[in-house]
């Protein structure tokens, strides 16, 4: 969805899926804190390179699964610049969505690092054991405690039904997210 707001709106879109993939391959981690730990890292770039663009005033998408946790990385930004955000939050019904997680899981084209949590690149023993995929109960669980469909900065939100991605109406969307520009541009 990022890819396609950022092809069609002409904004630069930033990835903290992507900036992990980097670190993965580049950086490597060898336990499940250095994971983590690139994981922390990541944010910590894509809150760079956002104050970056907000110091030029430029504007941008920054896609993520943003949290309730995230909130005190975009309210530093926020209290430096005075940027009018808009969140386009994803969402639907969470069994779909479960099925897709373990799709997307046990994809040939998934990021291994993303897939492995004690070792990447991967060890080449064969006993390492594959870890256990998350319950549906607690894949919900952890969207609705980590915030995922509630999460906002203020300023406007729009919210996805992204259950059948056939039937989300993108040019609506799209002309949404140009008004809402629109709107901004006019207030300065």
């Amino acid at each position: 969805m990022a890819e396609l707001l950022s092809d069609r709106l002409k904004l630069p879109a930033l990835s903290k899926d992507r900036v992990k993939e980097l670190l993965f391959d580049y950086v490597g981690f060898q336990s499940r804190e250095g994971k983590v730990n690139l994981g922390v890292a990541s944010t910590e770039i894509l809150y760079y390179a956002a104050d970056q663009l907000m110091r030029a005033g430029q504007p941008f998408i920054l896609e993520n699964n943003f949290e309730y946790a995230s909130e005190h990385g975009f309210r530093s930004l926020l209290n430096k610049y005075p940027y009018a955000v808009l969140t386009v939050t994803l969402t639907g019904d969470y069994g779909v969505i479960y099925q897709r997680f373990l799709e997307r899981k046990s994809s040939p084209f998934r990021h291994r690092g993303h897939v492995v949590n004690d070792c990447y690149p991967e060890s080449k023993d064969p006993g390492l054991a594959k870890p256990p995929s998350i319950s549906n109960e607690d894949f919900v669980r952890s969207i609705q405690w980590r915030g995922f469909d509630a999460f906002s900065v203020g300023g406007r939100q729009m919210k996805v039904d992204t259950t059948d991605f056939s039937k989300v109406d993108m040019e609506a969307l799209f002309s949404s997210i140009a008004a809402w520009r629109e709107e901004v541009l006019q207030a300065e």
